[in-house]
């Protein structure tokens, strides 16, 4: 499994933090940015690791900002990207097994390191149950399509 891994000026010590904790676990990653803390924009990195998973170049994903909240609405713009804010395991779990969430948002703010590694794991070690799942999740791709070519209203 390759990830992509990206964060803003609020995450970049909790993104190295995982960084590191992913190279000792062997996970394969490319880092996004951004590598300092002067102040940048968030969606510019959301988009880099949403374009670099959508393309199928990754399989996940992992932002981290100050809260999370933002890196996932940027994030959720690209077509394909199902990005999912999470504050701890279970919406992790959750995210995966029911919606295929392929990008994981993390607030550096709000989850202390221990935390975020053990909401990492469960978001890399959980597949999608796919069934009656599926259905939903193909349409959430639909909703990708349809925006791509919007109808006008009347």
């Amino acid at each position: 499994m390759r990830i992509a891994l990206g964060a803003d000026h609020a995450g970049v010590t909790l993104k190295d933090d995982l960084a590191r904790w992913l190279t000792g676990r062997g996970v394969p990653f490319t880092d996004f940015g951004t590598h300092g803390g002067e102040s940048v924009d968030y969606p510019d990195f959301a988009a880099a690791v949403a374009h670099a998973v959508a393309s199928g170049a990754y399989d996940r994903g992992l932002l981290v900002c100050g809260s999370g909240i933002g890196m996932a609405i940027a994030a959720n713009k690209v077509p394909g990207i199902r990005a999912a804010g999470v504050t701890e395991a279970e919406s992790a779990r959750l995210g995966r097994s029911h919606n295929d969430a392929n990008i994981l948002a993390l607030g550096a703010r709000l989850t202390p390191p221990a935390l975020a590694r053990e909401i990492v794991t469960t978001f890399l070690e959980t597949p999608f149950e796919g069934g009656r799942h599926q259905r939903r999740v193909d349409k959430l791709s639909a909703l990708d399509a349809a925006s791509a070519h919007p109808q006008p209203r009347d």
